[in-house]
């Protein structure tokens, strides 16, 4: 299984910028999927959580400007960001809860996509 994370790139505070995380390979099916941010010099952090169900959850630093909602036929999860502020450049993960079979689940981390916001 991959996880793929993509939709990083610059923007100017303010700006608007959707990442995607895509899930591929021998799926289940796939549960809980949630977004991390890492910023240079601190802890990665928890931004944004989805359950299969649609059950949103966010870290009160971007409640309001971002965002979460996932395709469940095609096993990817967006992340839309709104209003950025330098303060959200980071490299952004996806994790993801994947079961193969009714009995197993495994976590999975995509491979970060850099976000960049100049103020």
């Amino acid at each position: 299984v991959q996880l793929q994370a993509s939709g990083g790139g610059l923007v100017q505070a303010g700006g608007s910028l959707r990442l995607s995380c895509a899930a591929s390979g021998y799926i289940y099916r796939v549960n809980t999927m949630e977004w991390y941010r890492q910023a240079p010099g601190k802890e990665r952090a928890l931004v944004a959580t989805i359950t299969r169900g649609g059950d949103v959850n966010y870290a009160d630093s971007v409640k309001g400007r971002f965002t979460v909602s996932r395709d469940n036929a095609k096993n990817t999860m967006f992340l839309q960001m709104n209003s950025l502020r330098p303060e959200d450049t980071a490299v952004y993960y996806c994790h993801a809860e994947i079961q193969h079979s009714a009995n197993y689940e495994y976590e999975y981390w995509g491979q970060g996509t850099q976000v960049t916001v100049s103020s």
